[in-house]
């Protein structure tokens, strides 16, 4: 993506894109900014009759800057990887593509490739450790976001101008926590902590990620309600709540 001439090559000929970023391979926003324009402008060079990008909330337009309920990142971001997203929209329509916003959740699939598993304590007990209070975490298998992306397309020019928010479930982690407790056989408890002690924890994405977890927590019922379980479903009849992605995915989820 960070080569246009092979963007314009890979689209000749297409109806449509489903155009992805992938912040964490490089923790950049000013890359997924500009990788989202590469890919609008070869989209309308290209001739496109739809493209979805997949976005998210700019969460500055909450929690600006001055805002010190959390830190700013980078300089200029409060979420990195949510609001160089959703600053990068208005490059599909400067460009003037017909284009589906679609803000996705979090991926169910973190816990087996993210290192945000159930961790093991002294006691032999496991533990999630989010710090999102009693609030709930919308989420998504990674597969579902594929099969949400083929029903808007199913829909044809009707999606246009539109955005759309996905999830599968909008569990507590407690509740998920139980359900990984049923299917895996052993007790997962939640480990509640605040943002700070996450943003803390040193790996690399922490800060992004406690800031992150804040803001679903704090603007939990706007969170939840841009992210429609009944409109998830219509697009995709397919879609896993999250007990469903745990039975499926139980021998994949490691327990350390």
């Amino acid at each position: 993506m960070d080569d246009a001439d092979s963007l314009k090559r890979a689209f000749r000929g297409a109806y449509g894109a489903f155009c992805v970023t992938f912040f964490w391979a490089h923790f950049s926003p000013e890359k997924e900014l500009a990788q989202a324009k590469a890919m609008a402008d070869a989209a309308k060079a290209s001739g496109l009759q739809h493209v979805i990008w997949s976005t998210l909330e700019d969460t500055r337009l909450l929690v600006p800057l001055s805002d010190d309920r959390m830190p700013t990142l980078l300089g200029k971001y409060k979420v990195p990887h949510f609001d160089a997203k959703g600053e990068a929209n208005h490059w599909f329509a400067d460009a003037g593509v017909p284009t589906t916003l679609l803000n996705t959740s979090f991926y169910w699939d973190n816990l087996i490739h993210f290192g945000m598993g159930p961790k093991k304590g002294p006691d032999g007990t496991y533990s999630l450790t989010f710090p999102m209070g009693d609030k709930k975490l919308p989420g998504i298998a990674a597969v579902d976001i594929g099969k949400c992306a083929y029903g808007v397309f199913r829909r044809g020019a009707s999606m246009v101008g539109k955005t759309l928010g996905i999830a599968g479930g909008h569990p507590t982690i407690a509740e998920m926590a139980s359900a990984l407790s049923d299917v895996l056989g052993v007790k997962v408890v939640y480990n509640a902590v605040e943002p700070e002690v996450y943003r803390g924890f040193g790996f690399p994405g922490a800060e992004d990620l406690g800031n992150m977890f804040q803001y679903k927590r704090d603007f939990n019922d706007a969170y939840c309600a841009a992210r429609d379980l009944r409109s998830s479903r219509e697009l995709n009849s397919e879609l896993m709540s999250f007990g469903d992605w745990a039975r499926a995915n139980k021998d994949a989820i490691p327990l350390d």
